[in-house]
């Protein structure tokens, strides 16, 4: 069974390899087509590749590129009617010759609309009337048999990506404008969420001025329970940070806590980032540079909010 199943990632990796030789101008032709039709990219396949190219559709829409599948068989039955003059039709066969796409080509090519094939045969009936045909044939399916598609709907899935990606670039695609399409669950709280919507604020920000005791900066940390307080100027601007950390590598050095001011002992320079900073890269920040919380603050530098951790991971960011 190990080795039925290595043989069969290493078939399918091949096919996925093969496609990039034979990579050429068609298809940044194609791509031009789907970016530039002002209506959607209107995906169809039939059987296996129908599956495959209900992928690329949701793929498709999820990067920039309006785009849905409609079922061939469907299609002949009506739902033809949701092609306009404005979309592009990307259309998925191995073979080329499949019954259902065949029959509805005229259809499609009478809206004069681009025609994108992704086919395992160059010189079938769907490549033949296609503007641009992209060969995504492989040497043999992992199937023993050689019949189940495996492979090919691999191979046809990646080219799917390949697409999708190109056009995401070519857009100037943002993780802002993923995020839109992505509401939901983990995903769209790590994209949507800002830092705004889980810090501090107000009189829940732990700050001290920068001439305070020391004692006064661990009652504040107490207080406010973030395990550490932003130390301030006179304008309200961040000249340091004391945190838990300090705090033990002071005691180790016999600082006496009573007389000590919390000036001489904050780390200055601290991380901080900016209000409207999405949630996931604070999540960023604290994991690169091992640290729990951060001090946010606005463009002058002065404090406005702050958060750790915990507040991250009550939120499902983490």
């Amino acid at each position: 069974m190990l080795e039925l199943a290595r043989s069969v990632l290493e078939l399918e990796a091949d096919a996925v390899r093969g496609l990039i030789a034979r990579l050429d101008h068609d298809f940044a032709r194609a791509c031009h087509h789907l970016l530039t039709c002002r209506g959607r990219i209107v995906v169809l396949g039939m059987g296996k590749s129908g599956h495959i190219g209900g992928k690329i559709a949701a793929t498709l829409a999820s990067t920039g590129s309006p785009a849905f599948f409609v079922h061939p068989g469907e299609a002949s039955h009506g739902d033809l009617g949701m092609l306009t003059r404005d979309d592009a039709a990307l259309v998925l066969s191995n073979s080329g010759e499949t019954g259902e796409l065949v029959t509805i080509l005229p259809l499609i090519k009478r809206l004069g609309i681009p025609l994108i094939t992704l086919t395992g045969n160059p010189r079938s009936t769907l490549a033949g009337a296609a503007t641009f045909n992209i060969d995504v044939s492989v040497p043999q399916e992992a199937c023993p048999l050689n019949l189940a598609p495996t492979a090919s709907t691999t191979a046809a899935l990646a080219m799917g990506d390949a697409i999708a990606i190109a056009l995401l670039e070519a857009r100037g695609f943002t993780a802002e404008d993923f995020a839109r399409s992505h509401p939901g669950g983990r995903l769209g709280r790590r994209l949507l969420l800002l830092i705004d919507d889980l810090m501090h604020t107000g009189e829940r920000i732990p700050r001290v001025a920068s001439g305070a005791p020391l004692r006064d900066a661990l009652v504040e940390m107490s207080r406010k329970g973030l395990g550490m307080t932003a130390v301030v100027d006179d304008d309200d601007r961040l000249a340091g940070i004391f945190t838990d950390g300090d705090l033990r590598r002071s005691l180790d050095q016999g600082i006496d806590v009573h007389e000590a001011r919390v000036s001489e002992l904050m780390t200055t320079g601290p991380r901080t980032i900016r209000r409207g900073a999405l949630a996931a890269e604070a999540l960023r920040l604290m994991e690169t540079h091992k640290i729990n919380a951060l001090v946010v603050t606005d463009d002058k530098d002065r404090v406005v909010g702050a958060l750790n951790m915990h507040d991250l991971l009550r939120a499902g960011v983490v």
